[in-house]
C-alpha cells in the first residue's frame, strides 16, 4: 500500500496552476530585466544619453571582466562582504540580547525607550566623522558605523514584537508553576521566530548600507571605496559597476536568509 497522501484532482490542478504562475513570474522578471538593459544599451549607442556619464551594460560588463582579471573585483567585494557579515552578526546578537533584557525588565524598558527612539532617528551619517576620530581610520570604524545603522531599530522592533505575544499562553505557564525563564523558552522565543527572521532580512540590507557609508569616509578598499574613487576620478563606469555588484550582493544575502527561514520552517 502506498504511503503517499491522496491528492484530489482539484488539488493537483491548483498546484499545477500555482507552479505555472510562479514560472511565468520568473520569466516576466527576466524579460523585464533584459528589456531595461537593452533599452539602456540602445540609448547609449544612439547617443540619447551620454555614455561617459550614464555608462552602458556593455561597458559595465567590460569593467567587470577587467576587474575580475586583475583580482580587484574579488578583493573589494570580499572586504565589503566580510564587513557586512560581521556587522550583521553583531547587530543580530546585540539587538536580540538588548530586546530580551528590556522584555525581562519593564523598568529598564521604560527608562531606555526614549533614548532608543532618539538614537534610531538620528542620521547615522552624522556619526561617521566622530567614529573616525574616536576609533581611527580602520575597518573597526566601518563595522561600528554599520552596526549603529541597524541595531537601534532592531531593538525597538523586537521589543515591540515581544510585547505582543499570546497572554493566554503566558498565564497558562504561570498557573502551572512555571517561571519567566519557562515563558522565554517555551512561548517567547518559539513564537517570535518569524519576527526575528523578518528582522534579520531588514538588518542585512541596513548593515550593507552602513558599511558603504563607513567606506565612503574611512576605507582603503571595498565597494564604497571604489564608488568614492570612481566619482573623484570621473570613472563613472566603475561607479555604476560597483553599484551593480552591491545590488547582486544584497540580493544574494537576502536570499540566503530566506533559505535559512525555509529550512527552519520545515
Amino acid at each position: 500500500m502506498s504511503n503517499k497522501p491522496y491528492i484530489s484532482p482539484a488539488q493537483a490542478a491548483y498546484v499545477h496552476r500555482e507552479r505555472r504562475r510562479q514560472r511565468q513570474v520568473v520569466l516576466c522578471r527576466f524579460l523585464l530585466l533584459f528589456t531595461l538593459l537593452g533599452l539602456w544599451e540602445a540609448a547609449a549607442r544612439m547617443n540619447w544619453i551620454d555614455r561617459f556619464i550614464f555608462s552602458s551594460p556593455l561597458l559595465i560588463l567590460q569593467c567587470l571582466i577587467s576587474m575580475a582579471a586583475d583580482g580587484s573585483l574579488f578583493l573589494h567585494t570580499g572586504i565589503t562582504l566580510y564587513e557586512t557579515l560581521v556587522s550583521f552578526f553583531l547587530c543580530t546578537i546585540l539587538g536580540l540580547s538588548i530586546a530580551l533584557l528590556l522584555w525581562s525588565s519593564r523598568s529598564a524598558a521604560q527608562v531606555t525607550e526614549p533614548f532608543l527612539v532618539l538614537l534610531n532617528s538620528l542620521p547615522k551619517s552624522a556619526l561617521a566623522p566622530l567614529l573616525i576620530v574616536w576609533l581611527g581610520n580602520n575597518m573597526k570604524t566601518i563595522i561600528v558605523a554599520a552596526v549603529s545603522v541597524a541595531v537601534f531599530g532592531s531593538v525597538l522592533t523586537l521589543y515591540t514584537g515581544f510585547g505582543q505575544m499570546d497572554e493566554q499562553k503566558v498565564r497558562l505557564i504561570y498557573s502551572l508553576g512555571g517561571s519567566k525563564k519557562d515563558v522565554l523558552i517555551k512561548v517567547l522565543l518559539p513564537g517570535s521566530l518569524p519576527l526575528v527572521i523578518s528582522n534579520m532580512k531588514v538588518n542585512i540590507g541596513l548593515c550593507l548600507v552602513g558599511v558603504i557609508i563607513g567606506e565612503f569616509l574611512s576605507a582603503r578598499a571595498g565597494l564604497g571605496y571604489l564608488i568614492t574613487y570612481g566619482s573623484q576620478t570621473f570613472a563613472m563606469t566603475m561607479v555604476v559597476t560597483s553599484i551593480v555588484i552591491l545590488c547582486i550582493v544584497s540580493g544574494l544575502l537576502y536570499q540566503a536568509i530566506a533559505w535559512v527561514q525555509k529550512r527552519i520552517e520545515r
